[in-house]
């Protein structure tokens, strides 16, 4: 039994072996050789833009209402998780995607069934963090958190400490729920990104994204190995090929 065992981790052996450098050896993007190089001794700047979109709300926000003749009913309302705002005057305003100036609209129109003019300002108070989860083959999986413009993917994989050697860089896969809850899934060559061949590749994350990298071909297999075969062999036999996890 033991020799069939042997033979089988043999089989194997032998085939991810030769399956491996072809997999490790298709052709590969190189990196690119006209980009500028960072000058040294200055001061970084980023370049500004001419236009930044308005800021819409997200859930979690906290948003000052501050009526300018009726400062009794100032008060301080948070977007909840069905994206509506209620104060003390109106129930059930949409505020999820709107602009500061649209929820004021939609509040003064409101506020006119029970107040003759009301007059109004509506700003943002504080914003909710932006949350993202990145899972798969990475050093350090988890949600992360940050405060500010959503991370892009570049930043995200930094902060779950980088691809492993197991990861597929080419198929990084975004799983995001769209308008009506409908679930979107979007791939990214990271490979080529790190290669600064294609740096529009690194896209800004929404909200509550989950970054998944699967598996390389190689990974796949040992792991088809190690719970097909080598579970059944005696511990003296086994491939015995250091680096992959």
């Amino acid at each position: 039994m033991i020799s069939k065992r042997a033979n089988w981790g043999c089989i194997m052996a032998s085939l991810l072996l030769l399956v491996a450098p072809l997999l490790g050896g298709c052709a590969s993007s190189s990196p690119r050789t006209d980009i500028p190089v960072a000058t040294a001794g200055s001061a970084p700047v980023a370049a500004l833009a001419p236009h930044l979109e308005p800021y819409r709300l997200q859930v979690g926000d906290t948003v000052q209402i501050k009526m300018l003749l009726n400062p009794e009913l100032d008060e301080d309302v948070q977007v909840r998780p069905d994206g509506m705002v209620s104060t003390s005057v109106a129930q059930d305003i949409p505020a999820y995607g709107k602009t500061a100036g649209e929820l004021q609209q939609g509040l003064t129109k409101a506020y006119r069934k029970y107040l003759k003019s009301p007059e109004m300002t509506v700003v943002v108070k504080s914003f909710a963090p932006s949350k993202v989860y990145v899972m798969g083959e990475v050093s350090t999986p988890g949600e992360m958190v940050s405060v500010g413009p959503n991370m892009t993917l570049m930043q995200a994989l930094a902060r779950a400490g980088g691809i492993k050697n197991s990861g597929d860089e080419r198929n990084v896969l975004i799983y995001r729920r769209g308008a009506g809850e409908k679930p979107q899934v979007f791939r990214v060559d990271y490979e080529t990104l790190t290669k600064g061949n294609d740096p529009t590749s690194d896209v800004r994350l929404a909200s509550y994204d989950v970054v998944f990298v699967p598996r390389t071909a190689v990974a796949d297999a040992y792991k088809n190995y190690q719970q097909s075969v080598q579970q059944f062999l005696p511990a003296s036999i086994g491939l015995g090929i250091p680096g992959i996890p």
